[in-house]
């Protein structure tokens, strides 16, 4: 078998390509400069204008249609195996498939989008000094974001939850928060928005996503059927992996950049309930005594979504949710992310360097 492989020119081609790639994404300043604000924008942009005006998502259509095809090529094979005497010289054709089905994807995901997890990043940009912080300074950032997610949900208005958990209106507002921040982080303009609904929303939690960006058609997909006040975050976020944030810290960064200048409240609200999360959940991992307290002030109404989160995840509860979730953790590690799903929570470490530089007004 391994002959039959030298023999396939246009295996040794995928192979070198694939190879040339990851030789290049070590070379951060290189991907930023050549990829991220060179090749990339084009592409993104391309791919925005093509499928950004359609109502439905072609990622989830192409994503079907490349389930169903690869069943049908798996029954196919059962069948053929089944049948016929020659097997060794059917599992060879079909090694040399999935080979080179499995160099397309992986040749295809890093033109189209992947080596942005390997730029150099926003840190580079806000020439930020990430470091490694104390607990003091975990406390510090939790009184924070809790003194601003309790005083935006005095002005959380039931009404205007409503309006915006419709998704175009969510979408819309999504896309002018983008635009407010344009004058400030002009790496962060948005144009051609494609912001879609997911086709998988009502078995989402299956897979463990609330939202999620499709490489291949470029669009931002958003899970509907999360509670309505974590959806402006997910779509800011979505975004930001759209604009080559790929790294899932710095996407919640770029959400966090975004919507704590929204002139919207609920999506100011929203973004400081995630943050607030983040930096709660470490902080009870660090000192249970000083979350405990942290958790007693809140406001009633950010209790009442909390609770309501709770109640969430203990609806959609199940057994295939874990198994999918370690697949994606070690995507992630594949992916320049080390820490795979932890990865989601560093954004704490950017908010203490971002405090730390700008003052913790500026959070």
């Amino acid at each position: 078998m391994f002959r039959s492989l030298l023999r396939d020119y246009k295996l040794l081609l995928l192979l070198f390509l694939a190879l040339l790639i990851k030789i290049l994404s070590f070379q951060k300043a290189w991907v930023e400069r050549y990829y991220t604000y060179g090749f990339y924008p084009y592409i993104s942009k391309v791919l925005r204008i093509l499928f950004g005006w359609i109502p439905f998502s072609i990622g989830d259509l192409f994503y079907l249609c490349l389930i169903c095809f690869l069943l049908y090529k798996a029954i196919r094979f059962g069948i053929f195996l089944k049948r016929r005497k020659e097997k060794k010289f059917l599992i060879r054709v079909v090694v040399k498939q999935i080979l080179h089905f499995a160099l397309y994807v992986y040749l295809a995901f890093n033109i189209l989008w992947g080596l942005n997890y390997d730029r150099q990043g926003i840190a580079t940009q806000l020439q930020l000094d990430v470091q490694p912080y104390s607990v003091e300074d975990l406390r510090l950032l939790t009184s924070v974001l809790q003194e601003r997610v309790n005083n935006y949900a005095t002005g959380v208005d039931s009404l205007k939850r409503v309006e915006l958990n419709k998704s175009r209106n969510l979408f819309r507002a999504a896309v002018a928060s983008y635009q407010q921040v344009n004058g400030k982080y002009p790496f962060l303009a948005y144009e051609g928005p494609s912001i879609k609904a997911s086709f998988f929303s009502n078995i989402g939690h299956y897979f463990g996503f609330t939202g999620y960006y499709n490489p291949f058609s470029g669009e931002a997909q958003l899970k509907t059927t999360i509670p309505f006040f974590l959806k402006p975050f997910v779509v800011t976020h979505e975004i930001a992996h759209q604009l080559g944030y790929g790294k899932e810290n710095e996407a919640n960064f770029v959400a966090f950049l975004v919507g704590r200048q929204a002139s919207n409240i609920e999506i100011r609200y929203s973004i400081y309930f995630e943050m607030y999360l983040y930096a709660f959940s470490d902080l009870s991992r660090k000192d249970t005594a000083a979350a405990r307290k942290f958790r007693e002030t809140l406001h009633p109404q950010v209790k009442r979504d909390l609770e309501a989160f709770s109640n969430y995840l203990y609806r959609t509860r199940n057994i295939i949710e874990p198994v999918v979730s370690s697949f994606y953790d070690q995507f992630l590690k594949w992916n320049s992310q080390p820490k795979g799903k932890k990865t989601y929570n560093e954004v704490v470490t950017w908010l203490i360097a971002y405090g730390k530089k700008y003052g913790l007004n500026a959070i």
